[in-house]
């Protein structure tokens, strides 16, 4: 994998010659003359550039000391993840895969050409260690598309050194706005090229498949309110996806609760869509849940028996307990990274995203989409709520046993599928609903850890045989078995009072 570099900067008009001054601004004690540096970069994206509509860029690069191949991912405002590769003359596959889930299958082109003069500055504190760069770039920008266009202009880049407090940034702010130096306009170099350089009839509307590209009108029907919910996890599922190939912490949980997230709302607000359409979509996200969940529950798992049986004292641990635990934890990491990776790649899930894409773009709505949201939406997540209610009473006068332990998963399926319902009200019902999502979020906690106890339980089982086969002895899994019993119990006897508690601030 390409290295990868957290990038901090912030960006600035220039209308004068050179840096102000900012010695004395936040411990900076010098400011380092390195010389100037003449950079030459061209920007690659799809011919509607869905790339820069989300706010990534993929350049190729020469001069200065990180010449290669750079892909930059938002992570927040003025902070990206710059992903480095050597250079090449073709896009490195690395980058490529990053890219996918934007492009798929569109031809990456060259679309801007930027060269840079560069004078660059070290903002250095009383021990020489850097706190951040500072450089005067003069940009010269060619498009590189049929339409052509030259724009060329001055700015300051201030980026933060490796490490750095963020909060450094907020004085170096502070002093050059001091100076009448102002935030540049633009997020990027290259965002203010296309725009400067955009043939007038297009300006404004570049990249409109991306995130950011097609700008939504507020939400006004009850459609309205629910194709933005949609479009939100949409963007998220898009937007983890480089993250998951990269095995970014939480990326996985994170792309599956989007995923959960829009088929909870095609599911629960479907009288306002043409299920024709939004039904095999459904399935369809219920498959890549499914898909992102094989290493994510593992994982879940692991840590909840391994944290059970650092609880035990010594005397209480007998045999190569531990041992049997990682073993069982890691048996299937590599293989299903890989499956994963191959699922991102893959034609059908290309088609998932493709397909969620003209459900935004071509919304297949019904009647009921075009009236008020109040009425409309309450009524949906009501719905929800009762189905929740009617699962909920049938896991209490369920005896003890498996049949139980079904009934309370089902309930909790359901109880997350009313708790997306209700934060998708949220911005038309408002306090309301958001009380009901919070109630329903307890309750599939409550649920849930019910489920990880009869998944615990399976896996202590599986893992007693393994033990008991091998002549080792099974007493700690039979300890850890019983344990897991209990905080069954335990949930099941909280379950009613938290039901009725749950309820009684349900007022959508």
């Amino acid at each position: 994998m390409a290295d990868v570099k957290r990038e901090t900067e912030r960006k600035y008009e220039s209308h004068q010659s050179g840096l102000p001054d900012l010695t004395g601004v936040g411990g900076v004690t010098a400011v380092l003359d390195k010389g100037v540096v003449e950079l030459d970069a061209t920007y690659y994206d799809t011919p509607d550039e869905r790339l820069a509509a989300d706010g990534v860029t993929l350049r190729r690069r020469t001069g200065g000391s990180d010449a290669g191949w750079h892909l930059k991912l938002p992570v927040a405002p003025g902070v990206r993840d710059e992903i480095r590769a050597p250079l090449s003359d073709t896009v490195p596959d690395d980058l490529t895969a990053l890219a996918r889930s934007r492009v798929r299958d569109a031809e990456l082109v060259p679309v801007v050409r930027l060269r840079s003069v560069r004078d660059v500055r070290h903002l250095v504190d009383t021990d020489g260690r850097l706190l951040a760069e500072a450089s005067v770039d003069a940009v010269t920008a060619e498009r590189l598309t049929a339409a052509g266009g030259l724009t060329q202009w001055t700015e300051i880049e201030v980026e933060l050194a490796d490490g750095g407090d963020p909060a450094f940034l907020d004085l170096v702010d502070k002093r050059l706005r001091k100076a009448d130096v102002r935030p540049s306009k633009s997020p990027s170099k290259l965002a203010r090229a296309l725009a400067e350089t955009a043939p007038k009839r297009k300006k404004g509307k570049a990249g409109q498949k991306g995130q950011r590209g097609r700008e939504a009108a507020p939400p006004v029907t009850a459609g309205d309110h629910v194709l933005a919910y949609l479009r939100a996890q949409r963007n998220a599922i898009v937007a983890l996806d480089p993250a998951v190939r990269r095995d970014v912490e939480d990326s996985v949980h994170q792309m599956r609760v989007a995923t959960r997230r829009a088929r909870s709302a095609l599911r629960a607000y479907r009288a306002l869509f043409d299920r024709a359409v939004t039904d095999p979509i459904g399935a369809e996200l219920k498959w890549l849940a499914g898909e992102l969940g094989v290493d994510r529950d593992r994982e879940v798992l692991a840590e909840r028996l391994t944290g059970d049986l650092a609880a035990l004292p010594d005397t209480l641990v007998s045999g190569p307990v531990g041992d049997r635990l990682r073993i069982w934890a890691e048996g299937r990491r590599g293989g299903s990274r890989s499956r994963l990776l191959g699922v991102l790649d893959s034609a059908r899930h290309m088609a998932l995203l493709d397909a969620l894409d003209a459900l935004l773009a071509d919304p297949p709505l019904r009647g009921p989409a075009g009236k008020k949201p109040g009425k409309v939406i309450a009524k949906a997540v009501r719905d929800e709520l009762r189905r929740v209610s009617g699962l909920v009473e049938l896991a209490i006068d369920t005896p003890p046993g498996q049949d139980r332990d079904v009934a309370v998963h089902e309930a909790r399926k359901k109880a997350k599928r009313a708790r997306y319902a209700a934060e998708a009200a949220v911005p038309a019902l408002g306090d309301p609903a958001a009380v009901l999502a919070r109630s329903m979020k307890s309750m599939t906690q409550l649920l849930g850890d019910h489920q990880d106890s009869v998944m615990a339980r399976q896996a202590l089982r599986e893992l007693s045989a393994v033990a008991h086969a091998a002549g080792e002895s099974d007493f700690t899994y039979g300890l850890l078995y019983g344990r897991e019993e209990q905080r069954a119990a335990t949930v099941e006897g909280e379950l009613p009072g938290a039901w009725r508690k749950a309820t009684s601030r349900a007022s959508v």
